[in-house]
Parts: structure tokens; C-alpha cells; sequence
């Protein structure tokens, strides 16, 4: 569960709960959440990401050869862009509140925020995607830690 920010205003305390059961209201867990990426849940065989993507901003196109992935818009409007060739997107479809897709392995794949308001989201990737734990309070906080 998210725990509201402290009195300095940082955001709010958020841990890896993983791999031990776990219950939370995955609504307002989704709608809450401020960072762009945060693991909520990291087991053995998948994981549980939050994500708040900006106006205007994307995920970022990217590929992942060895997982499947499952993304469900709780808030917000968005472009979701897919294919079997990074140049060739063909899969494309808009997307809004309660909306959810599916990412076979190996598709390039792509989420914009095409919307008015930040566009909240959560991610199941099995297996894991990121280390447990993991929290990228920006886009390019993401992008400097896989480049790293």
C-alpha cells in the first residue's frame, strides 16, 4: 500500500512486498502513484509495476525477447503501438480507463500518453523485469539505470 507523503512532501514511502502474499487496493494504489515506474510486487516467476506517465511522454519503445507483459489503464488516454519489427508498428489501437493489453514476447511495443492528465497504470511482467525494489521517479531516471 502506498502511504501518504511525509511532512517534507516527498513522495510517498513505497517497498517491494515481494515475494510474500500480498493484499492491496490495486485501484487506488494505480491512481495514487506519482513515480514513473515503481515495483510493488517482485517474485520468483512475475512482477508488479506502477506507472505514471506524463502528458505528452511515452513509455518508450522497447522489446522484451524472453517475457510477456499485461498493462491495464486505471486513469487516463493513451496510443498503444505494437509490432514484430521496430519500425513497422502496425498494431495500434487508443486506449483509456480500464483498458488492458497484452504483450507477447519479442513485440516492440510503445504506450503514449495522448491524454489531458497524467495516464496511471499498472504492469504485470512475467517473469520479473527489474530488479525488486526497483523505483524511477522519472523517464530519465529509467533510461539512466538500464544504461548503466
Amino acid at each position: 500500500m502506498i502511504r501518504p507523503k511525509d511532512s517534507m512532501n516527498r513522495e510517498p514511502n513505497i517497498i517491494d512486498y515481494g515475494p510474500k502474499p500480498f493484499i492491496l487496493d490495486l485501484e487506488q494504489a494505480t491512481k495514487q502513484n506519482k513515480t514513473f515506474r515503481t515495483t510493488i510486487w517482485t517474485g520468483n516467476f512475475m512482477q508488479l509495476t506502477l506507472m505514471c506517465i506524463p502528458v505528452g511522454e511515452d513509455i518508450g519503445l522497447e522489446i522484451h525477447p524472453h517475457l510477456e507483459q499485461f498493462i491495464r489503464i486505471e486513469k487516463g488516454s493513451g496510443l498503444v503501438k505494437m509490432g514484430v519489427r521496430k519500425n513497422d508498428l502496425c498494431f495500434q489501437k487508443n486506449i483509456g480507463d480500464g483498458y488492458a493489453f497484452f504483450i507477447p514476447a519479442g513485440t516492440w511495443h510503445n504506450l503514449i500518453n495522448t491524454g489531458e492528465s497524467p495516464l496511471k497504470l499498472y504492469s504485470i511482467y512475467a517473469p520479473p523485469q527489474h530488479p525488486k525494489g526497483t523505483v524511477h521517479l522519472t523517464k530519465a531516471d529509467a533510461e539512466a539505470d538500464e544504461n548503466d
